[in-house]
């Protein structure tokens, strides 16, 4: 007997690492020992492999057989490990070629009857296989198209562990079984409402194209009924499609999360929208032994829509201070830090007040200044001076209404047309840099000797800055607002103008 060496992908956030899967069998009293970091769900692998071995007609002797994950310090968890152990285990049994085996990434969970399950990540563990160089790699059948989906490497499907073994050279003859597909769940039909049907609020939606432009974060408070959720429903279909890039990384994060992910990238923007009740490991991730992606990361590369964001427990709010920041989530447990991307798109809507009627036309409110006061401190000083567009939406009128039917619409296809154009222009100004897109620059390197607007343009800005009206960092969101609207009008340096609409877009509230 020899040892048998296979490997599988240790995901911690969206990165993998690969572990090296080793099984002996020697002498001793039939046992079944997994050694290496495994976690609870990984030391049931010995039941399941040593069943599935026998159901598949490959039975493993029943001599003592010890399992070794390595790098040995590293935490490992799951049911993702199986297949690898198992195959490995037959290596070193001599039923499986030794060496077709340790050539290869091996992922899936085992059932009892030697079929093979689909598991959660797959799409980043064949990421991170890619990356370390690997040529091949075994996943379940189920799981094909969404292996297939990173170019580089050879993705071989198996319905179970009797079909991998003959893959490998056993010599046993082939019997046809039922693959294990997911469930797939009925997910929400996304909103595919057109821009143009916004009635009147021009203001409004001029501000969501220059937010899609520059990427720009938005607050918008206004009255019940004034057309906040509608707006910002609309906002991902303004933008751009995602490149091969991101939308490797947005169907990663589908795939860790547990959301079916076809046979084609998703190139367009997610969108998440979570209910005011979400806790702060459902907003920005967390768990204990398996740390999964929260709302910001699975609107990474899209829109995070917080309706009624006052509603919303303040430390949730303020859990969104660091992601806004640096476009990431860093989270730190006791033996491990996962990381997730999270440069999402902030949209967040609120009322006036808590009955939402303080400053309508014919709307009584019956809330105190105390009230009101409480109500929008949910919203913290530091979260909103992150926040680029701060916009007061008003209800219109039967006189708006009746102007707007016979008025120019704005639809979707030209707002977007508008804001691939911009982003095509801060591209190609940003060419040689970290940074595509406006709200990404950093506000030193636009207040940098050459890159700085003459005093002339910046002018309403500074006496902003001087009567404390703006902070250090909103002066710099401002410049960023200006460089958006100067690309969208096709300028090549923002004027006194620009500037000036960046500030009353800022403090419009």
């Amino acid at each position: 007997m020899s040892v048998g060496r296979t490997r599988a992908v240790s995901l911690l956030g969206l990165e993998g690492a690969l572990v090296e899967v080793e099984a002996d069998i020697g002498p001793g009293l039939p046992a079944f020992v997994i050694i290496g970091l495994p976690d609870a769900s990984l030391g049931e692998a010995r039941d399941r492999v040593r069943s599935a071995a026998t159901n598949a007609g490959c039975a493993l002797p029943p001599r003592k057989l010890t399992v070794n994950l390595s790098p040995a310090s590293l935490p490992k968890h799951g049911s993702s490990f199986d297949l690898a152990i198992a195959v490995a285990a037959l290596a070193a049994s001599g039923l499986v070629s030794a060496r077709s085996v340790e050539q290869a990434v091996h992922l899936g969970e085992l059932g009892l009857d030697g079929r093979v399950r689909p598991v959660d990540g797959v799409l980043p563990a064949v990421l991170a296989a890619r990356r370390a160089g690997v040529a091949t790699v075994v996943v379940p059948a189920d799981a094909v198209d969404e292996a297939s989906l990173v170019p580089g490497i050879a993705v071989v499907g198996v319905a179970s562990l009797r079909e991998a073994a003959i893959r490998h050279g056993a010599d046993l003859a082939p019997e046809p079984v039922e693959t294990i597909r997911r469930a797939r769940s009925a997910e929400q039909a996304r909103d595919v409402s057109d821009l143009g049907d916004v009635i009147g609020n021009s203001d409004a939606v001029e501000a969501l194209v220059v937010a899609a432009a520059g990427g720009h974060h938005l607050l918008m408070v206004g009255p019940p009924g004034a057309g906040k959720s509608m707006l910002a429903a609309r906002l991902p279909g303004i933008l751009p499609d995602l490149d091969v890039d991101e939308a490797l990384e947005v169907s990663s994060v589908r795939s860790l999360s547990g959301r079916p992910v076809g046979g084609e990238l998703e190139r367009r923007p997610p969108f998440e929208d979570p209910h005011h009740t979400s806790s702060a490991a459902a907003m920005v991730g967390g768990g204990s032994s398996v740390i999964r992606p929260g709302a910001v990361t699975r609107a990474s590369r899209g829109v995070l829509f917080l309706d009624e964001a006052p509603e919303f427990s303040q430390s949730v709010l303020d859990c969104l201070r660091q992601p806004l920041e640096s476009g990431q989530v860093v989270i730190h447990r006791a033996r491990a830090v996962a990381r997730f991307p999270a440069r999402f798109q902030l949209v967040a809507a609120a009322n006036p007040c808590p009955c939402g009627q303080h400053g309508t036309r014919d709307g009584d409110c019956v809330c105190t200044p105390i009230q009101r006061r409480r109500y929008h401190a949910k919203l913290s000083g530091p979260l909103v001076d992150r926040i680029d567009i701060q916009l007061q939406v008003a209800r219109i009128s039967s006189a708006q209404f009746r102007l707007a039917e016979t008025a120019e619409v704005v639809t979707t296809a030209a707002a977007r047309a508008r804001v691939e154009e911009a982003r095509h222009r801060s591209a190609a100004r940003l060419a040689g840099t970290p940074w595509r897109l406006n709200a990404e620059v950093s506000g030193t390197w636009l207040r940098s000797p050459g890159r700085r607007l003459p005093l002339s343009a910046t002018r309403p800005i500074d006496r902003a800055l001087e009567s404390g009206a703006l902070t250090m960092r909103g002066y710099d969101r401002v410049l960023k607002v200006a460089w958006t609207l100067a690309d969208l009008d096709g300028a090549d340096v923002p004027g006194h103008g620009h500037v000036a609409r960046a500030l009353g877009l800022r403090r419009s509230l």
